[in-house]
């Protein structure tokens, strides 16, 4: 029986995998990353993993985890930007442990952007041989229930220096089930790379407008430049560096081409991938309070 990791498995990416995981029927046993086993983890009961203990930040859990493991679901903590100090050491670990695939949560564009972090982690994942699948998805949906959410809830509005950029969209749930499928039939996507798209491509103004007519109340987009920004968010006490990371994920696509929808999701699951008008159906509730 083949032996699963899964990273990030409490983060929300890395739940949709183990819950599409646990909908198919598949031969592998499936263990979750978790920084403490002796935690509750309440968002793992009734997925049917096994928890092994797994910290990025401590490499001398790294080696253990990956003990018997084949195969290697692997995300980036969004706080982890020093490639060279965390995952230069751990797919090296990876090598040692022998193991056989790697399934890697990139980005949309990552082939055009040698300065961000997936760049430089998928360079290293070619270069140590391992077999690997990199899954390239879009705009997070999911970003307007969680970093998103405070402004759409308290000022009915999307405030993000985007201007009138048009972006992919992606629903998380349809990325879990992706690297499930991948995960389960890994042998047929060796050496692949999968631009995760739906068939949409929207600006902000857009999808505000979207938004309203789905739960029923005006939300407005406004476009700040990077300065007002900055102060904005400075004062609503957000850290500095993810300040930074909101900049270049919505102000520099203003500099670059739409990047192009595909069909891999459909090809790989079977099914229509979900639309902003479905994520924002499903989200209704939460999106209203």
């Amino acid at each position: 029986m083949l032996k699963v990791l899964i990273t990030g498995a409490t983060g929300n990416v890395g739940i949709e995998v183990l819950a599409a995981l646990n909908k198919f029927n598949h031969q592998l046993e499936i263990f979750a990353g978790v920084r403490n086993t002796e935690d509750r983890n309440e968002e793992l009961t009734n997925l049917n993993v096994k928890l092994i203990k797994f910290d990025f930040t401590k490499s001398e859990t790294i080696l253990p985890a990956f003990h018997d493991i084949d195969i290697l679901f692997l995300l980036r903590p969004p706080q982890l930007s020093d490639v060279k100090k965390y995952f230069e050491p751990l797919i090296g670990f990876a090598k040692q442990s022998f193991i056989k695939h790697i399934v890697f949560l990139s980005v949309q564009g990552v082939e055009k952007s040698e300065i961000i972090p997936h760049y430089k982690i998928e360079n290293l994942i070619i270069e140590s041989n391992i077999a690997f699948t990199f899954l390239r998805p879009a705009y997070f949906m999911q970003n307007f229930t969680t970093t998103l959410k405070y402004d759409i809830v308290k000022h009915n509005r999307i405030y993000l220096p985007a201007g009138n950029t048009k972006f992919t969209l992606i629903d998380i749930k349809d990325i879990g089930c992706v690297a499930a499928k991948v995960i389960i039939d890994y042998p047929y996507h060796v050496n692949k790379k999968y631009d995760l798209t739906n068939h949409e491509t929207l600006t902000f103004t857009e999808m505000a407008e979207k938004m309203s007519a789905g739960i029923g109340r005006k939300i407005n987009f406004i476009s700040p430049n990077l300065l007002q920004f900055y102060l904005t968010k400075r004062k609503e006490n957000m850290p500095l560096m993810f300040i930074l990371v909101m900049m270049m994920l919505h102000y520099l696509p203003r500099f670059q081409k739409t990047p192009k929808t595909t069909d891999c999701i459909k090809i790989i699951t079977g099914k229509d991938p979900i639309s902003f008008d479905d994520f924002v159906l499903v989200n209704k509730i939460g999106l209203q309070k």
